[in-house]
C-alpha cells in the first residue's frame, strides 16, 4: 500500500513537472525559502499612513503586489504576441513613455499650471488609442511584412522616448489634482496599492475574452503553424496583428499608472527596461517562446516572481546597474529548462526512477 502511495506521489510529481505552472511555483518556493531562512521579516505587513493620512499596508509583500502589478499588465499582452508570432515586442517601455506623455498633454497640456484641463478617463483614452496606434504599426510589420518581432519592434525601441519628448515640447507637465495619484497609489480608505486591483481587472478581462472568444484558440493555432491555420480558414496574419494591439491596451494602463504615481514623466527612465521583465514573466511562465501553447495566468505568476526576484535584491542592496546580470542568470537557467532535449531527459529520468521504485 505503501509502495503504491509512493508511486501515485512521483507520478502526480511528474505530471505537475509537465505542466507550464510549474516553473513558476518552483521559483517563487525557492525565493520565499530563501527569504524565511535569511531574513523572516521580509514576509512582514504593518498597517500604517501614508503622507495623506490615509491607512495603507507598507512591507516587501505589498511593494511586490504593487510593482509586480506593472509586469503582470504587460505580461497578458506580452504573452499572446509571444505565442502568436513567436517572437517578443521590446518596444514596451518606450511605448508605455509615449502613452504616458499623451495622457499628460491632454490631462494639462503645455505649460499649464497642472490643473486637470480634461476628464482623467478622456487621457486615458487617448493613451489607448495612441498606444493601440503604435501596437498595430509593429503589428503591420510583423504580420505583413514578416518581419522578425524583435526587429521590427526595434524601430519603436529606438524612437519612441524622443517621440514621448516631443509630444510635449520636451517639457515635464505635472499634474496637480489628487486624484489622479490613486491609479499609481492608493485610495483613500483601501489600504492596498490601486495597481493591484488594475491588474486583477484586466485579468479578469482577459480571462473571460479567452472564455468566450475563441482568440485563445485561433492564437495557439496560428502560433503552432501559420500556414494550417490558413488551410483551416483562419486569418493568421490578423491574429498576429491583433495581438500587438492587445498589447497596445495593456501598455496604455502600465502608462496610466506610471505617470500616476509622480503625477509627471521622466522621458528618459520611465519604465526602462521594463520590457525584459515582461518577457522574462513569459519564459518563466512556461511558455514556448517560439510560440504555439500559452498560459495567461502562469505569465502573471511569473511576473510576481520576476517582481519578488528583484524585491529581494534590492533587500540585500544589490545595484541597480548589477539587476539585468541576475536577471541574466534566471534567463539562461529558463531557457536550458525549457529545451526539447533537457525536458525529455528530465522526463524519462523520472519515469526511470517511478519504473525503479514499483519493481522494489
Amino acid at each position: 500500500m505503501t509502495d503504491r502511495r509512493k508511486a501515485d506521489a512521483s507520478g502526480a510529481f511528474a505530471d505537475l513537472f509537465r505542466k507550464q505552472i510549474f516553473i513558476p511555483i518552483a521559483a517563487l518556493l525557492l525565493l520565499t525559502v530563501f527569504n524565511l531562512a535569511v531574513d523572516p521579516s521580509f514576509f512582514k505587513v504593518t498597517l500604517g499612513t501614508n503622507s495623506a493620512g490615509n491607512p495603507v499596508l507598507t512591507g516587501y509583500l505589498m511593494t511586490i503586489l504593487d510593482y509586480g502589478s506593472e509586469v503582470a499588465i504587460l505580461a497578458i499582452g506580452m504573452t499572446l504576441v509571444t505565442a502568436a508570432s513567436g517572437g517578443q515586442d521590446i518596444s514596451v517601455g518606450a511605448a508605455v513613455a509615449i502613452a504616458g506623455s499623451v495622457i499628460l498633454r491632454v490631462l494639462v497640456g503645455l505649460g499649464g499650471d497642472g490643473a486637470l484641463k480634461a476628464p482623467i478617463i478622456v487621457g486615458f483614452l487617448a493613451a489607448c488609442l495612441v498606444a493601440m496606434f503604435f501596437g498595430a504599426f509593429n503589428g503591420v510589420l510583423v504580420a505583413i511584412f514578416k518581419i522578425q518581432p524583435m526587429v521590427a519592434t526595434l524601430i519603436l525601441y529606438t524612437a519612441g522616448r524622443s517621440i514621448a519628448a516631443w509630444i510635449n515640447n520636451n517639457e515635464l507637465p505635472i499634474v496637480t489634482d489628487k486624484t489622479f495619484t490613486y491609479f499609481g497609489g492608493f485610495i483613500p480608505g483601501i489600504p492596498v496599492p490601486t495597481p493591484f486591483f488594475l491588474a486583477v481587472v484586466c485579468v479578469i478581462i482577459t480571462m473571460l475574452v479567452l472564455k468566450f472568444t475563441n482568440l485563445g484558440l485561433y492564437t495557439q493555432a496560428v502560433g503552432i503553424n501559420a500556414s494550417s491555420s490558413r488551410l483551416n480558414g483562419l486569418n493568421p496574419t490578423f491574429i498576429k496583428w491583433l495581438s500587438f494591439v492587445i498589447l497596445g491596451l495593456c501598455v496604455a494602463v502600465v502608462a496610466l499608472i506610471k505617470t500616476s504615481r509622480l503625477s509627471t514623466i521622466n522621458y528618459s527612465v520611465i519604465a526602462k527596461d521594463i520590457e525584459m521583465d515582461a518577457i522574462l514573466a513569459v519564459a518563466l511562465g512556461g511558455n514556448v517562446l517560439s510560440g504555439g501553447r500559452f498560459n495567461i495566468m502562469a505569465s502573471i505568476l511569473g511576473a510576481y516572481v520576476i517582481q519578488f526576484l528583484t524585491t529581494t535584491l534590492y533587500k540585500f542592496n544589490v545595484s541597480s546597474d548589477a539587476l539585468p546580470a541576475y536577471k541574466a542568470v534566471v534567463v539562461i537557467v529558463l531557457v536550458v529548462i525549457s529545451a526539447p532535449a533537457v525536458k525529455e531527459k528530465l522526463s524519462g529520468l523520472g519515469k526511470r526512477l517511478t519504473k525503479q521504485r514499483e519493481v522494489a
